[in-house]
């Protein structure tokens, strides 16, 4: 036999209350505020008032409580917040993605970007994408990230460049067909000599390996920076570059304005800054260390060698460069697309 106490016996012939029953909430009870709440977002609401998908409010809702009190309908933030909510509006990050120009030749190179990649990865040629990634201060200095730690990480409360100990410029360089990529940190220039340094590099040391057989090389790079599509210092360095490995080097630009479209960006970068994030990069070694543990649930390998060398800037290429260059621009935009071919001497 099972006794019940009280409750027990009692608990299912209790009412049981209707849907929507019990005490109106603040708004139910004065409607007032949501009007109030109108007349607070007009005024601090920016955006476009013709398309209602485009708005957001420079209040806190410490502030938008604070004036719906001054109105006289006192209401707190979760009644601020649910107000937000039943308006469409959101916490949101600013997202870069608005193209701030526009070439008239955009989409005709990404078409031609698309081909030479299917061309190369189908024929089992080497695809690499490349860039240098943002320069980082060297120094006990704040990085954005949370990490658990057993005492607290103390850190200087500014980041003078000043009293850091030097930068370290990662160049990255990030294999389309084997998903694996290599960093080649340095702590003197970005400079043309310094990117085709780290392709050579990545070559004798990775790509003679996965690509024993082949004798061309697809590199997709932005227009600008250290492989700028418009200097001639870095067409004489390619060429160079090309000579000293025997390789044929085919060169494809993003056009202007396009860099986050390079391959680089989204399947590299963030996943260093992952790796490096809440932790204070005192020497480029502590940085090689954690640059180094960068991995993703798809099995990308990342490899972190550091080029102890000056690269001086202000090179100039040599005069009689242009009159003899042997750099093979494509008939299609060759403003973006051309090729260097071993030259013998």
């Amino acid at each position: 036999m099972v006794f019940l106490n009280w409750s027990q016996k009692n608990r299912w012939s209790l009412p049981v209350r209707e849907k929507r029953g019990g005490r109106k909430s603040l708004i139910e009870k004065n409607p007032k505020i949501v009007d109030n709440f109108h007349q607070v977002s007009r005024d601090h609401t920016a955006g476009d008032p013709m398309r209602e998908a485009v708005k957001w409010t420079n209040l806190s809702r410490r502030k938008i409580s604070s004036k719906l009190s001054e109105l006289g309908t006192p209401a707190g933030k979760n009644i601020v917040s649910r107000l937000l909510h039943e308006n469409d509006y959101r916490r949101r990050k600013p997202q870069k993605k608005r193209t701030m120009g526009q070439n008239a030749d955009r989409n005709a190179q990404f078409e031609n970007i698309t081909h030479l990649k299917k061309e190369y990865l189908n024929a089992g040629k080497p695809v690499i994408s490349i860039n240098t990634k943002k320069k980082e201060l060297l120094g006990n200095f704040y990085r954005e990230g949370v990490v658990d730690s057993v005492d607290p990480i103390i850190v200087n409360d500014h980041d003078f460049p000043s009293v850091s100990d030097g930068k370290v410029i990662p160049h990255g360089i990030y294999d389309l067909g084997k998903h694996t990529a290599s960093l080649h940190l340095n702590a003197s220039h970005d400079t043309t000599e310094f990117a085709c340094e780290s392709i050579e590099l990545w070559w004798n040391e990775q790509g003679r390996v996965d690509y024993p057989d082949q004798d061309e090389l697809l590199i997709l790079c932005d227009g600008g920076g250290s492989n700028s599509a418009t200097t001639y210092i870095f067409k004489e360095d390619l060429q160079a570059l090309s000579n000293r490995l025997g390789l044929k080097i085919r060169i494809a630009h993003y056009p202007p304005y396009c860099s986050k479209y390079n391959p680089i960006e989204h399947r590299l970068f963030p996943h260093v800054k992952r790796a490096c994030k809440g932790v204070s990069l005192e020497s480029i070694e502590t940085a090689a260390h954690y640059m180094s543990k960068t991995e993703t649930s798809k099995g990308l390998a990342v490899t972190v060698r550091i080029i102890d060398k000056v690269f001086k800037t202000g090179r100039k290429y040599a005069t009689n460069f242009r009159k003899k260059m042997t750099i093979q621009f494509d008939r299609l935009l060759p403003k973006w697309n051309d090729r260097a071919v071993p030259v013998t001497e």
